[in-house]
């Protein structure tokens, strides 16, 4: 069975979905497992190697002859993924995340490039070997730090494929994932599906069928006279693509809704501030996952960031602010629940409450 990761900052859920559409494989992702035999949730973007090996087991028992898999950086640095052996991979973007963990950006892009290197080291060169026989690396170029990673693994034994929506190698006009972000998420997978032998065509016969799902800027019918969406964006960046992309079919005012995750990364809370500030006309800021700090606490570095003039509201209590942004916004406007996507639970003090954004909004009932 070969395995190809998708490593970055963001993106990594969708491209890995999508390359496993193109490979009609099984897939391990934050959300869910795919064995091909059953679908189940691991509560990790990549589980540890123990779990990551009966997972593999499974897939090969049921007849798996590819598995697409995220890659974080946690993973990479903990080396979760063993003596696993990548048939290659993708690199998505690099914007601000996890300095908590990994304290520098610098730190942060080369346990990143350490990927590359560990795929690199798997191959053996023969005299006849040229660039396309070594592994395949697709790097994007349409996000941060994508110029800096194509220069750095253009060093290493590996086939890199440089990919960007300004050169789009197949037909993305009927693509129903919107956003320039997903349409670089799509060129990712469909140029690491061809490096895997897909034929062009049947990959592009496959492009127009993919349609939003997991969290990732997703419909969710309801009650209230706006059209709402949920979306797992927690990074400036993130926030950046997505609010940027639902600009684009907003006839009326664009709402969001967001808060930023406890124990976590408190440099990127005045910049989510500052980046939903700029580009969506109400701001909501309510919690995230608090988990052992104050909501308010992480609210006040959030405010930080946003410029004095705008309408932002402050709702800690996150059913109540997306209720009420359900309840304001009117016909023509846009919400936007940002930051846990997917996401059953909310974590409070140690305790993981059954939460979710979509069921919230579903049970939404506009009264007078």
């Amino acid at each position: 069975m070969r395995v190809w990761g998708i490593t970055g900052t963001n993106g990594k859920t969708t491209t890995t979905w999508i390359l496993s559409e193109f490979l009609k494989s099984a897939y391990v992702t934050t959300v869910e497992v795919d064995t091909l035999k059953r679908k189940f949730s691991t509560g990790y973007t990549t589980p540890p190697l123990p779990v990551l090996k009966s997972i593999f087991a499974e897939m090969e028992e049921a007849g798996a002859k590819d598995c697409v898999m995220e890659v974080s950086s946690h993973a990479i640095h903990q080396n979760r993924t063993g003596d696993t052996v990548f048939a290659g991979g993708a690199f998505t973007n690099l914007s601000q995340d996890h300095l908590d963990y990994h304290k520098t950006m610098d730190e942060y892009f080369r346990v990143k490039l350490s990927f590359a290197e560990k795929i690199a080291a798997t191959y053996s060169p023969k005299p006849t070997d040229g660039r396309r026989d070594m592994p395949p690396f697709v790097v994007c170029l349409d996000g941060e730090n994508g110029e800096r990673m194509l220069e750095a693994v253009g060093k290493l034994p590996l086939n890199v494929i440089p990919v960007t929506i300004k050169r789009p190698r197949y037909d993305l006009s009927d693509l129903q994932l919107v956003g320039d972000y997903n349409k670089s998420n799509v060129l990712v997978a469909a140029a690491l599906a061809e490096a895997a032998g897909v034929d062009r065509e049947e990959i592009q016969r496959t492009i127009p069928l993919l349609t939003p799902r997991w969290g990732r800027l997703e419909y969710v019918k309801c009650a209230s006279a706006a059209k709402v969406y949920v979306d797992f964006a927690h990074t400036p960046d993130g926030l950046e693509k997505v609010l940027g992309a639902a600009r684009g079919f907003t006839e009326g005012r664009l709402w969001v809704v967001f808060g930023a995750g406890g124990d976590r990364d408190p440099m990127k809370r005045p910049l989510m501030g500052e980046v939903t500030g700029r580009l969506a006309d109400v701001v909501v800021v309510t919690s995230d996952n608090p988990r052992s700090e104050e909501p308010m606490a992480i609210i006040d570095d959030i405010k930080k960031g946003i410029a004095p003039g705008g309408e932002v509201h402050i709702e800690a209590d996150r059913a109540k602010a997306i209720e009420f942004a359900l309840k304001e916004a009117q016909e023509g406007d846009v919400v936007l629940i940002c930051g846990k996507g997917h996401e059953t639970t909310q974590e409070i003090k140690g305790v993981k409450y059954p939460f979710d954004d979509r069921v919230i909004v579903k049970n939404f009932t506009k009264k007078p």
